[in-house]
């Protein structure tokens, strides 16, 4: 290590030529917003010199373009990209995003620990900084069956590992507030390093309270007045845009130079097809530029912010010591990339070629005890007053609604002339045979069933249908393919995205997904599907919700009160 400081600050003077050159550049000053001609000097992996001319043993002809610093995106899982580690470094790294920081939750709910024993030996060969924060919460709740229980003493092996952040978004909000003793003994082993929050709506008190808990970050901000309390209390919000939850506009207006330091950008659940029509986090801070954001308030959020809030001091700017992960860009407004250099390292297709890369696991995590029938599906009662889900389009909460629906001899039937659909859960980890039931308005569907094995956040199967038959058939044919989308009719598969990797990710190329992803959407919108994204909404229908939280009423209610418990 010695040798190599000596290098870097020989390079940096200039005594030496340096590794790498990028030789007329503009560089954007996150300081002060200015752009300054010069080159940037890179030794090994590390930014040497900036602001003045240098001799390179290679040169990058920055032809004019813009430089700044790599983007981070400070909350993702990567299974929700519906691609392994390596399909998503190659994805989205081209889009300038340098550093990623991933929660394993949804293979974690799965899998267990091979979870987190795959992602960190995915992110050690990664070309992007894969970096992990550990699920803290799995199960996502006792209320349903998950693959895997994971407590304070599995996560302590891998607190120390190289790769590690610290502990991911704590969504067991009843158990920070009431000091239930798993939760404090996580957040107590914890406590000297990062803890991702997990928020949704909550103020007051209730928000003093969590984040005494030693929380510092917040995704699930949905409304500037929310989110501006959230910082005020010391909190830096990371504004979500994703394929489902689309948070940027609400939250934008609080963004700008002198509240930059206090937000950061993340995608949480972004996938390959909304990837190729919009970008990743390029998307997000030209979109943000586009709603008025400053552009030095938009690319601080993405990078220097981003990095402090993260604890990386070794990246977020483009400066001498600095981590050389830098974007270079045609136009600044619009986040034009057109070139990506990781770790020194300028990003191109034989660079992802030299990876090694490491075999997928839980390929037969899709286990059900006994095939399902249409008769599984039914669900006896009363329609009168009957508990029905309403979707609430770019949001994962759920209104509840109470709506009259048709019977036929006890049995409830859904309404497809007036948007309601059955909804069942369906449990797929082998441990039961359990089957939740209920109603949904908002997808818009006429005929025929679509299924997910991804269902946030046990990942159960998740299917949505008007036809009790064409819904058995849809979960069934999901177990036969090891998981993934479909889309069935009259007991035809339509179309079909196969996802054998724990149920949850593609073992493919990122450009299969996305054909893949066409085919599905163009399928759903001939059975009457109104959502761009039905089966990602889908997914999240299994998830607990917190609507209308009250600071002196404070409590969870989980849509599977509605007949959904698996």
């Amino acid at each position: 290590m010695q040798k190599t400081i000596m290098r870097r600050v020989a390079q940096g003077q200039g005594r030496e030529p340096a590794d790498l050159v990028i030789r007329n550049v503009r560089l954007f000053d996150l300081v002060t917003g200015e752009l300054v001609p010069t080159d940037i000097a890179i030794c090994g992996d590390r930014i040497v010199g900036t602001y003045g001319s240098y001799d390179g043993v290679r040169t990058i002809d920055g032809a004019g373009r813009i430089a700044v610093p790599g983007f981070i995106d400070t909350h993702l899982h990567v299974e929700s990209s519906l691609v392994t580690p390596f399909e998503f470094d190659r994805c989205v790294l081209p889009h300038g995003v340098t550093t990623a920081i991933c929660d394993p939750h949804e293979m974690a709910n799965v899998l267990g620990r091979a979870a987190f024993d795959y992602f960190l030996a995915a992110a050690e060969r990664t070309i992007m900084d894969l970096r992990v924060n550990l699920s803290s919460c799995v199960p996502a709740t006792s209320m349903e069956t998950s693959g895997a229980i994971l407590n304070v003493d599995d996560l302590l092996p891998y607190r120390d590992h190289p790769k590690v952040i610290g502990l991911a978004e704590f969504m067991n909000i009843p158990g920070v507030l009431n000091g239930d003793p798993g939760c404090m003994d996580k957040l107590a082993a914890f406590a000297d390093g990062h803890i991702d929050g997990h928020a949704p709506l909550m103020r007051g008190k209730a928000l003093n309270g969590y984040l005494s808990g030693g929380i510092s970050t917040d995704h699930e901000a949905t409304a500037a007045e929310e989110a501006l309390e959230k910082v005020r209390k010391g909190m830096t919000v990371l504004i979500r845009e994703g394929s489902v939850c689309k948070d940027l506009e609400a939250l934008v207006p609080l963004l700008n130079v002198a509240t930059s330091p206090f937000f950061a950008f993340c995608t949480d659940d972004r996938n390959p097809l909304e990837i190729a029509h919009e970008g990743h986090l390029d998307f997000l801070i030209r979109r943000a530029i586009e709603l008025g954001v400053e552009p030095l308030a938009a690319y601080r959020a993405a990078s220097l912010s981003a990095a402090t809030a993260f604890g990386l001091k070794d990246r977020g700017q483009i400066a001498p010591g600095k981590r050389a992960d830098i974007v270079l860009l045609d136009d600044l407004e619009r986040c034009q990339v057109s070139d990506v250099i990781s770790a020194g390292r300028l990003v191109n297709d034989a660079l992802f070629a030299e990876r090694e890369i490491v075999a997928p696991v839980g390929l037969d995590s899709v286990q059900l005890p006994n095939p399902v029938s249409a008769q599984d599906m039914r669900m006896e009662g009363s329609g009168t007053n009957h508990p029905v889900m309403g979707i609430i389009p770019g949001q994962i909460i759920t209104d509840f609604l109470r709506l009259d629906l048709p019977e036929d001899d006890g049995i409830v039937l859904p309404d497809p002339e007036h948007d309601v659909a059955k909804v069942c859960v369906v449990a797929r980890h082998g441990h039961n045979d359990n089957i939740g039931r209920g109603f949904v308005r908002g997808f818009g569907l006429r005929s025929g069933a679509l299924a997910s094995s991804v269902g946030h956040d046990s990942h159960n199967i998740c299917v949505v249908g008007t036809s009790d038959a064409d819904m058995a058939y849809a979960v069934d044919h999901l177990e036969k393919t090891g998981g993934g989308f479909v889309a069935v009719r009259d007991g035809q598969v339509l179309a079909e995205l196969r996802l054998p990797v724990a149920g949850l990710m593609s073992d493919g190329p990122y450009e299969q997904v996305r054909d893949d992803l066409i085919v599905l959407r163009h399928a759903a919108k001939e059975m009457g599907v109104v959502l761009e994204e039905p089966f990602l909404q889908l997914a999240f229908l299994p998830l607990p919700v917190i609507p209308h939280l009250k600071i002196t009423d404070f409590g969870m209610i989980d849509v599977r009160n509605m007949s959904l418990v698996v």
